[in-house]
């Protein structure tokens, strides 16, 4: 890629609940990056549901993409590529996005990009400094909990992921049971800050002699401390649940991500989804494993779902001619293979 001859990629992203439509040159530079969040239409189901994220989709898609050529000063004719997520995710909501990246790149003649919403989510790093390879992710989002290895750009290998719950899903669950708005996160990572760890909760598979997760039984802990407490009419200091709770998940966390380093040594952590967030998540990181390894956290409006993202990645695929044709589905459950040897 040379700056005489820029690679300019289109990408869409509909993953789930943020319609967002970005362009992004060389893999690098964000010329711009529309997201229409559909949050509050959510907040009063308590998560998302699948049809009215669909819906708000086909209203916004069209807006979202000329907004995104308007501000990046970008004819079609100046566009390289079109990049798509096709997956994983909810699957009416994928389709959305995939249209109307299919029906640009059929009617401009410019190549089309599938991209795995979670390699979108780890280059978002590559929009912060260059990537070094061998490099190690921790992801962790609503959806998923995986380390895994990048090996090679565009070579993605799981080492361990969540057997149950995502730690965004555990956040939220908490988060509905002490009376938080979804999306919980922010909420409990502030009241982390606030209160005192004086719950013990259970620290899952932190024996286990694998890479591994489990938050499932942390949320059942909580609702089982919230019930009984209820029923002796004791009182509950949401605060201290909170920071009890963000501890523990913490611990669980940085010990699997320490252990994955020591097996697998790279010069860089990649931490992405919308978890990266996390100021508590930061802070532990950033204080037991520097300088030990070179940390990438993404700012925070690319932690989330984002388009800018997947254009980052979709320059990888684009340098090695990795371009999907007009059939390409949605495949909601798409996910990296399992890392099969040391």
């Amino acid at each position: 890629m040379t700056s005489q001859n820029p690679i300019n990629i289109l990408a869409f992203e509909s993953s789930c609940d943020e319609t967002s439509v970005a362009v992004v040159q060389d893999g690098k530079t964000i010329l711009s990056n529309i997201i229409a969040t559909q949050i509050k239409s959510h907040q009063r189901f308590g998560g998302v549901v699948p049809e009215v994220a669909s819906r708000h989709h086909v209203e916004q898609i069209i807006h979202c993409t000329q907004l995104a050529l308007q501000e990046a000063h970008i004819k079609y004719e100046q566009l390289a590529a079109v990049a798509v997520t096709y997956g994983p995710g909810l699957v009416g909501s994928l389709l959305v996005g995939l249209m109307a990246a299919k029906a640009v790149s059929w009617a401009h003649d410019l190549p089309l990009i599938g991209v795995n919403h979670l390699a979108g989510h780890i280059y978002a790093a590559n929009l912060v400094k260059p990537l070094q390879y061998p490099a190690l992710a921790l992801v962790v989002s609503g959806g998923h909990t995986e380390l895994v290895r990048v090996s090679a750009p565009g070579q993605f290998h799981i080492l361990g992921d969540t057997r149950d719950d995502a730690v965004g899903e555990a956040y939220d669950k908490v988060g509905r049971l002490l009376g938080v708005k979804y999306p919980a996160g922010k909420t409990l990572d502030q009241w982390a800050h606030e209160g005192q760890d004086t719950y013990d909760f259970p620290r899952a598979m932190l024996q286990e002699d694998n890479l591994d997760f489990s938050f499932s039984g942390i949320k059942s802990a909580v609702i089982n401390t919230l019930h009984h407490a209820q029923q002796i009419g004791a009182p509950i200091n949401k605060k201290d649940v909170a920071t009890s709770f963000q501890n523990d998940v913490l611990d669980i966390l940085v010990t699997k991500t320490k252990r994955a380093l020591a097996q697998y040594p790279c010069a860089q952590l990649i931490v992405a989804g919308g978890v990266a967030a996390n100021s508590g998540l930061r802070e532990r990181l950033t204080a037991e494993l520097t300088p030990q390894v070179e940390l990438i956290f993404p700012p925070l409006r690319l932690c989330g779902d984002n388009a800018a993202m997947i254009g980052a990645y979709a320059a990888v695929a684009y340098q090695q001619r990795n371009f999907s044709d007009l059939t390409l589905n949605a495949d909601p459950s798409l996910d990296f293979a399992y890392q099969t040897e040391d």
